[in-house]
């Protein structure tokens, strides 16, 4: 009996607007509490828009991750079709990036498409994009993300 399933890291996507901000900080969390834990994830993340395609995350969210000891050298890149077979489960971070994946991958393929914040303890459903804000808003992310991530991972 082959069992797929059992030898098989999980494969696990998230998804914001540009891909340097809280995906990344999504991305890295998670490949940190995995590395730390002993489960077998793998990560990626990725933006609907293309606006960042190549560079590196925002500064603000580097040095958000570099305070919390998580490094990170992610470079941007858009969602595409094949993401939907690639990985287990597509974490994103708002409803307008929920719609947006929902639409781009229709019948792309098996990937479980959720909310991150479905996992928070303290109910807050969107992680808010702090690209536009201070240096606090990437702290107030990394937290919501933290806090969303240590949920999920009880449950695999």
């Amino acid at each position: 009996i082959l069992l797929l399933n059992s030898a098989m890291p999980t494969r696990v996507l998230f998804v914001c607007l540009g891909n340097i901000c809280r995906s990344p900080i999504g991305e890295a969390v998670l490949a940190h509490i995995a590395s730390t834990s002993g489960k077998d994830i793998v990560t990626d993340s990725c933006g609907t828009a293309g606006y960042h395609i190549g560079n590196s995350p925002d500064r603000r969210a580097l040095a958000t991750l570099k305070r919390h000891g998580i490094s990170t050298n992610h470079k941007a890149r858009q969602l595409r079709k094949s993401d939907a077979n690639d990985f287990d489960v597509i974490f994103v971070m708002d409803h307008s990036n929920l719609s947006d994946v929902n639409r781009a991958l229709k019948g792309a393929g098996p990937a479980k498409i959720e909310m991150l914040g479905k996992y928070d303890p303290e109910k807050v459903l969107e992680v808010d994009d702090p690209y536009y804000g201070d240096d606090e808003g990437f702290e107030v992310c990394y937290q919501h993300v933290n806090r969303c991530l240590q949920e999920w991972i009880k449950s695999i």
